[in-house]
């Protein structure tokens, strides 16, 4: 391993852009973490993240031929969320925001739900109580509300007693993620009170990709976003979010402290989102081509890559993880177009728990109407 480089400056990063190991001052802390990791780990890291970025490309197109509603890129942040997702442990419960598809597949979830999702035919597209879907909750669009669920849930488990009992194998921690522009959010940041009232078993990961949909993230904030944090009482740590193995590092160690029963723990993955916000945005339209390439020249997949090489990886593996992405982002096409429609009453369904008069008479409503379609009456 090289040396631990003098840039005082810099975050949490153990990879340069061009992949080589010279950690950041900052990382010194956590170089240990990596102690856990073989090289499996590492060859699955690439993997992970190089099958996230062809599922992500297949579904932009999926949605750009009508096939789904609404896509949301996660080009450019799969480092943050595959480093961040393999640092949690089976009994951690994680709350995403609606970019987290990597995590979302690590935990677990076939992502033929996401896509279910967001062509419409499902109000939420897993049972987050499932096993199987290693305890990742729903997507959340209304954003920013994750963290409040998350929070309460980090009490949940304190009133349990489920933390800080000093077995590892055992104590639980909560994990949200969201995005800078949830950081302006009153959701965001009353979640912030109450994990440092109740000192919550919780991680706060934001990835910072600098664009809140059109607004940077300088506009939303004179200080860097993990120092306002800070004021709230939280530990906190910014780290090079394109760096795959500082995430992992930064996120094992905090995670760790947030199950021992340290408090809440606050994660500032500083990225960039290559693509649009989702698909109905055009960020050519606020950004520039300098920026932009800027960051595709830390690329996380490049970077990571890189430094795989140096520690011997052939071609031949890399050769075969770019076929198995191509294989598992046609088999998510053929599977999404299969996708049967839902029945139109099930809307009416899950509104209330018990049957409501209102409900009830919309139902009837739509179902007399349905009728008189499939009579002709309808014009």
């Amino acid at each position: 391993m090289a040396s631990v480089t003098n840039d005082q400056n810099t975050p949490v990063r153990v990879l340069t852009a061009e992949g080589a190991f010279e950690p950041s001052p900052a990382a010194e802390k956590y170089l240990s973490q990596l102690d856990r990791l073989t090289d499996d780990d590492h060859r699955r890291f690439y993997r992970d993240m190089a099958v996230t970025r062809a599922f992500d490309f297949e579904s932009a197109n999926l949605q750009r031929q009508g096939q789904l509603a609404l896509w949301v890129p996660s080009h450019g942040q799969e480092a943050a969320q595959v480093g961040s997702a393999h640092a949690s442990r089976a009994q951690d419960t994680i709350f995403p925001s609606y970019r987290e598809h990597a995590v979302a597949m690590i935990r677990g979830v076939d992502p033929l739900g996401i896509l279910a999702l967001l062509r419409g035919v499902t109000n939420g597209g897993w049972d987050p109580t499932d096993p199987k879907n290693g305890n990742f909750r729903i997507y959340t669009l209304v954003l920013g509300t994750q963290a409040l669920h998350a929070s309460g849930f980090g009490m949940g488990i304190n009133f349990r007693g489920e933390a800080g009992t000093g077995d590892p194998e055992t104590d639980k921690a909560v994990m949200v993620y969201f995005g800078d522009g949830s950081t302006s959010e009153g959701d965001v940041n009353e979640a912030m009170i109450f994990a440092a009232s109740y000192q919550t078993p919780q991680v706060f990961f934001l990835q910072n990709n600098h664009w809140a949909i059109s607004v940077p993230v300088t506009r939303q904030s004179r200080t860097p976003l993990h120092e306002r944090a800070a004021g709230f009482g939280l530990d906190t740590v910014h780290v090079d979010g394109n760096d795959v193995l500082a995430s992992y590092a930064v996120s094992a160690l905090h995670l760790d402290n947030a199950r021992g029963g340290q408090g809440p723990q606050f994660i500032e993955a500083e990225t960039y989102r290559v693509g649009a916000h989702t698909t109905s945005d055009d960020p050519t339209k606020y950004r520039t081509d300098e920026e932009l390439n800027s960051w595709v020249g830390r690329d996380p997949i490049t970077r990571f890559g890189s430094w795989l090489r140096t520690q011997g990886a052939s071609d031949a593996f890399f050769s075969e993880i770019d076929e198995e992405a191509k294989d598992f982002a046609s088999d998510l096409r053929r599977r999404c177009l299969t996708l049967p429609d839902p029945d139109p009453q099930s809307m009416f369904d899950f509104v209330y728990s018990e049957d409501h008069p209102l409900t009830d008479e919309q139902a009837e409503w739509f179902e007399t109407y349905e009728a008189s379609l499939e009579g002709g009456d309808a014009q």
